[in-house]
């Protein structure tokens, strides 16, 4: 019976099987890889080429460094005014290996900050490279842009945007610190994965501070060509500031409000 059953052919692994709608639709509304057939107990060639082109695409996100002229582009620097500064962690390898480094500023940059910024202001936004730096290349520019006109024409204020080297999330608490916005919003590289690696994420906190955790945050992810596009994000994020300055609070105590599912 063994011997059989050993000889059964799955239906999936024959040329030119016509897979049913499901499965398609499916397959088509995902990344990842969904039944894509086997040779013997292995993936097929071009599987596994792609798998490893994905992984290599990945560990070159995570120990890219920043340049802000060749990464965001001369002219889109210019028309900001974006200045860098920088966490404790003084490379890429302390930045991996000391997570902890990565939530605060060194002492030079936190005098830059407060020499040329505004206080007080409704929005501010940070550019964090984090574990990506092609998804900050990729998504940040046409998402500032959005953000920036979308801020305006609420008629709120925002303060002089920067970008922040060897960044982490938790780096929000002393942006809040040192600047009292009433909302802050932390673009930063996502973690890549065998999917993409030019997912951004969008940290946002209602006036943070340096108690605050995961908790006090809202997460706006997946924001890439295949997940959320900058023109939702943008909306996103904005209509999450305005709850978040409408009720006081954020993390936890306020749920995002998504349209519903066509």
């Amino acid at each position: 019976m063994a011997a059989e059953e050993d000889k059964l052919i799955h239906p999936y692994d024959l040329p030119g099987y016509d897979l049913s709608e499901i499965v398609k639709k499916v397959r088509a509304r995902t990344p990842a890889r969904l039944l894509v057939g086997r040779s013997g107990a292995a993936y097929r060639t071009n599987t596994q080429l792609e798998l490893r082109e994905a992984h290599a695409a990945a560990r070159d996100a995570v120990r890219a460094e920043l340049n802000l002229a060749a990464d965001l582009g001369g002219d889109f620097v210019l028309k900001w005014n974006l200045f860098e500064v920088r966490s404790r962690a003084t490379s890429k390898d302390e930045y991996l290996l000391r997570p902890d480094l990565g939530r605060h500023l060194d002492d030079a940059s936190r005098s830059e900050i407060s020499h040329r910024c505004t206080t007080g202001n409704d929005l501010q936004i940070v550019i964090g490279d984090g574990l990506a730096v092609t998804a900050v290349a990729r998504q940040v520019p046409p998402l500032l842009s959005l953000l920036w006109d979308g801020a305006k024409a609420l008629g709120w204020s925002a303060g002089q945007m920067f970008v922040i080297r060897h960044c982490r999330v938790g780096i929000l608490n002393e942006i809040g610190g040192l600047l009292s916005p009433d909302v802050a919003v932390l673009l930063i590289g996502e973690r890549p994965g065998l999917a993409t690696a030019e997912s951004l994420s969008a940290y946002m906190a209602y006036r943070p501070k340096a108690s605050d955790s995961d908790a006090n945050r809202n997460l706006i992810s997946n924001i890439h060509a295949r997940g959320v596009s900058t023109e939702q994000a943008a909306q996103r994020i904005l209509n999450l500031a305005a709850a978040m300055m409408k009720n006081q609070k954020s993390g936890c105590d306020l749920r995002e409000e998504l349209p519903a599912l066509p």
